[in-house]
């Protein structure tokens, strides 16, 4: 396979403060982000050269840096000016945003109070997370090996990048296995989300969502479930078994990444995309396309 680095782009990334060329965006190797995990991040995406619920990223932004013991030394209102500089300069009409927020490298240790904040924004092409073949066909998922953390072991209300770490060994070991991803199940053995998408059930014509008590309640997540209430679809947040699946009829995951993204099996059940799926991809596609 062919890869482009994502350290040897042509183009501009936004970095504390000001435009820098692309291959010039670095940090040094004992960052205390590198070592501890102290980074917080956002995935956005641009449609039709507008960044989709900007203000709601750069909120979570600055919220999960404050989870993490750190405040981003720009406001919201200057994040969200730097980001639509940032989308402006790269001159992409569909396109995908990475801000991202950590702590520098004055201090090396567990403890690093004293460290420099800094915050980048990048921008780059990304189509949809998943082929679009493989999308409209449904993906097929297993079951991950690492569960997600409780509310009391990790901060889960962030988008901290130390908690994607058992999200790419899940997704390793699906892809391994000739599957597209991996669905987790939570601390008490629920069902949680996949390992960067969240997770919809339709039930008897109702959407079945995991209650987000201990992963990210996506900004697509509350989307999805604003425009299934709009078209008059029961929306039930609860915490649902596993065995829950066998009564699903259809099944997608949600994320900037993912989009709505239908699912044909998981482990061994299966499902086929139908009239909710539909729906809801038209209606999200429509709306994030909206002038």
């Amino acid at each position: 396979m062919s890869l482009l680095p994502f350290d040897d782009r042509d183009g501009s990334i936004w970095f504390d403060g000001a435009l820098v060329p692309w291959r010039d965006a670095k940090i040094h190797v004992l960052t205390h982000a590198l070592h501890y995990a102290s980074s917080v991040f956002e995935g956005e995406r641009v449609y039709d050269g507008r960044v989709f619920k900007l203000t709601e990223h750069s909120e979570r932004l600055v919220n999960s840096a404050r989870l993490l013991g750190f405040e981003i030394p720009y406001s919201v209102a200057e994040i969200d000016a730097a980001t639509r500089q940032t989308v402006a300069a790269a001159g992409f009409a569909d396109a995908y945003v990475r801000p991202v927020a950590w702590r520098g490298s004055e201090m090396m240790g567990v403890a690093a109070q004293a460290s420099r904040i800094h915050l980048a924004i990048a921008v780059w092409q990304w189509p949809s997370y998943f082929s679009p073949e493989a999308k409209m066909a449904g993906i097929r998922l297993t079951w991950a090996p690492w569960r997600r953390p409780a509310p009391d072991s990790a901060p889960t209300a962030s988008k901290a990048s130390g908690l994607y770490m058992i999200c790419t060994l899940s997704k390793h070991e699906a892809e391994a296995q000739g599957y597209q991803d991996a669905i987790m199940l939570d601390h008490r053995g629920h069902l949680a989300e996949a390992t960067g998408a969240n997770l919809f059930l339709v039930i008897d014509g109702a959407l079945h969502t995991p209650a987000a008590d201990c992963f990210l309640d996506g900004i697509t997540r509350r989307t999805v479930i604003d425009l299934a209430k709009a078209r008059g679809i029961p929306v039930v947040e609860r915490h649902i078994p596993p065995e829950d699946l066998a009564k699903a009829q259809e099944v997608f995951l949600t994320g900037t990444a993912a989009e709505i993204t239908p699912v044909s099996e998981i482990g061994e059940h299966r499902f086929t995309p139908g009239r909710v799926c539909e729906t809801l991809v038209a209606d999200y596609d429509a709306l994030v396309r909206k002038g």
